[in-house]
């Protein structure tokens, strides 16, 4: 149950497409904007009046501050203020977090009422301009994938260089890296809920004609994009570190490889021809290389440590790999950054500045050391199998919030409503 409508792309101006957003060190496919929904209309005789209110509060609250942050969503600062408070991504985020357990109340025990309403979201990566669904639980997978989205952009902020007061480099701070690792799985947490949780709630059909954004094999991408990211600053927090050996650098950096492969298989086959899910799909690709340069250098600097002829040769074929995929990256870096909306990089830091230095250099040197024992020929073909390690990283363990207790409050004051009404 539940009807569906999609409005094509043509129809109208709904969605916003910045021609520049900034700079980016995580990716965020645009943010879903809800449009306003009456729950009077549709609720008036079915609930108490209070309840409906509200619902009508709490998401016309969203609304406002979803409709402002989009446009800014890779800003680095955002001051705007509205009626309601300053719209900023916490505040955003605290929204939907109020929203949520009340909006459950329409699908609590398979309730008829989560059919009742007909809720409209802009899509971003999808061809049509906006989809509707009269169905609470298309709003409820709406909502996770909105909170996610935010967490995503709040980890880029933190993740884009600042400039020392020492007059350095700019650089991310540890702080930063800690803090964004939580927000990274707290993201991949409600994105492997909306997946585990939600969707299974929809029919068949209704999985079908959800828009892109929302298909599983974007939220499935989507979450193992953050988990890579985390692993990918784990990386640069261990080349940091002194205490951290090859062998662990290592296995993060084949572990962040398995991540962004399987977010690159469950984006590979789905439409995303248009500017954000086209550049979402030059993002993971991008990402992907650029962490089998990584894996593929500390493979090779390990294989170097043998005795052998044969294991010098082989660093040698691992190390030529993480120079290839190295250079192919930096294309598929540029890929990303002028597909539309255009987008810039941020000053090197962390895993890749350290890299951006070390593997050509690396790469020359041991190649020249092993001159008698390297060839040219087929070099990427005869790479050695990069290691394959269990991934370590999880998503939160993120459940759906109890239905909020003012449905219990007033249920006997809704079946009352109801009866009145039908006795008319």
């Amino acid at each position: 149950m539940g009807c569906f409508v999609s409005t094509p792309k043509d129809s109208g101006g709904n969605r916003r497409r910045p021609g520049n957003i900034g700079e980016v060190s995580v990716y965020v496919p645009g943010l879903r904007i809800p449009k306003p929904v009456d729950f009077s209309l549709s609720l008036g005789d079915q609930l108490p009046k209070t309840l409906v209110e509200r619902l009508n509060a709490l998401r016309t609250r969203i609304v406002v501050m979803a409709g402002q942050e989009a446009p800014t969503i890779t800003r680095t600062r955002r001051k705007s203020a509205t009626q309601h408070g300053g719209s900023t991504l916490a505040d955003l985020h605290q929204a939907l977090v109020d929203y949520l357990p009340v909006l459950l109340g329409l699908v609590k025990d398979g309730s008829h009422l989560q059919y009742k309403v007909q809720f409209v979201w802009v899509n971003q990566e999808d061809e049509a301009e906006e989809t509707a669904m009269s169905n609470a639980w298309y709003e409820v997978l709406s909502v996770l994938h909105l909170m996610a989205m935010l967490s995503l952009s709040r980890a880029n902020l933190l993740l884009l260089p600042r400039t020392s007061t020492d007059g350095h480099q700019p650089k991310v701070s540890e702080e930063s890296r800690r803090a964004s690792i939580d927000i990274f799985l707290k993201a991949a947490g409600y994105l492997d809920c909306a997946v585990r949780q939600v969707l299974p709630q929809l029919s068949a059909e209704l999985r079908r004609n959800l828009p892109v954004d929302l298909a599983e094999g974007v939220l499935r991408a989507l979450c193992l994009q953050a988990l890579g990211q985390g692993v990918d600053i784990q990386l640069g927090m261990a080349i940091d570190s002194t205490k951290a050996t090859l062998a662990v650098k290592r296995r993060l950096a084949c572990e962040m490889v398995k991540y962004w492969q399987q977010a690159q298989d469950n984006i590979m086959n789905l439409p995303l021809s248009n500017g954000w899910g086209e550049k979402h799909r030059f993002f993971v690709k991008w990402k992907y290389i650029e962490a089998k340069a990584a894996a593929y250098y500390y493979h090779g600097l390990i294989l170097d440590e043998g005795n052998t002829e044969k294991s010098h040769g082989m660093a040698v074929a691992a190390l030529q790999a993480a120079d290839e995929y190295f250079k192919e990256s930096k294309k598929a870096c540029e890929a990303f950054t002028v597909a539309p909306p255009l987008s810039r990089n941020p000053p090197l830091w962390g895993t890749m500045k350290y890299l951006f230095e070390k593997i050509p250099k690396d790469t020359s040197s041991k190649v020249r050391i092993n001159r008698d024992l390297y060839s040219h020929e087929k070099i990427m073909e005869t790479a050695p199998t990069l290691p394959d390690f269990a991934l370590a990283l999880k998503p939160d363990e993120y459940q759906l919030p109890a239905v909020d207790p003012s449905w219990n409050e007033n249920i006997k004051q809704g079946q009352t409503v109801l009866k009145r009404g039908q006795e008319r």
